[in-house]
């Protein structure tokens, strides 16, 4: 009889140590889906606003392009300014003081700094190529460099080289300094211009001109 009381209240007690560890189990979990759910980002800002886009926890590694669609409309090469903020990688078409686009951008990588200060646009061509960067081919047209420096690296006898593809080129130093399309890894990679992201260049040149502000961060 005292055993089977004995066998009788330690199963009790394995019944009551399992429901507590499912209970504590329980509420971990609650606790952590809580947790979850307090984390999960809310943003204050209306929708579709600048305020809005730059709030995100993406911003600014994002690739998404803010676009005032209404001021763009109403933004020409007469009012237009351009800000390009090799901190955060992004430009920025400018009407006055608002923002008209934010886009990606990647400026010069180390040793190719890109320069900063106040500039202005002093060329516009739509179709441009490198005459010092690109790729050398030799003889037999093999590729035998593909970042190749013209000012440094030969080119083989019989060889060809061909200059890397800056379409929408805007010149803002004379040393060949520009904003143009081209690869945009979300940090500073460039031989010293800002390659700008290829969804929003052509709407960028198409609002500045010759003479058009610049200002590098």
């Amino acid at each position: 009889m005292i055993k089977n009381s004995t066998f009788a209240l330690a199963a009790s007690l394995s019944v009551l140590l399992a429901l507590s560890s499912c209970s504590n189990t329980a509420k971990v979990q609650d606790a952590a889906k809580k947790g979850t759910e307090q984390a999960k980002f809310v943003n204050p800002f209306p929708a579709g606003t600048y305020e809005n886009f730059t709030a995100e926890p993406s911003y600014p590694k994002t690739y998404n392009i803010y676009k005032n669609q209404e001021l763009y409309s109403q933004t020409d090469a007469g009012n237009s300014r351009l800000v390009l903020d090799t901190g955060k990688q992004r430009g920025k078409l400018m009407n006055g003081d608002t923002v008209v686009m934010d886009y990606p951008i990647s400026s010069g990588r180390k040793g190719h700094a890109t320069p900063k200060g106040s500039f202005v646009i002093l060329e516009k061509v739509i179709d441009k190529k490198s005459n010092r960067y690109g790729k050398i081919y030799d003889a037999n047209g093999d590729l035998v460099n593909g970042d190749a420096d013209t000012s440094e690296d030969k080119i083989p006898e019989g060889g060809k080289f061909a200059g890397a593809p800056m379409k929408y080129w805007m010149r803002i130093t004379w040393d060949g300094v520009g904003h143009h399309i081209g690869n945009v890894p979300r940090y500073p990679a460039s031989h010293g211009c800002i390659r700008g992201y290829y969804k929003a260049i052509p709407d960028v040149y198409a609002k500045i001109k010759v003479g058009t502000p610049v200002t590098v961060e």
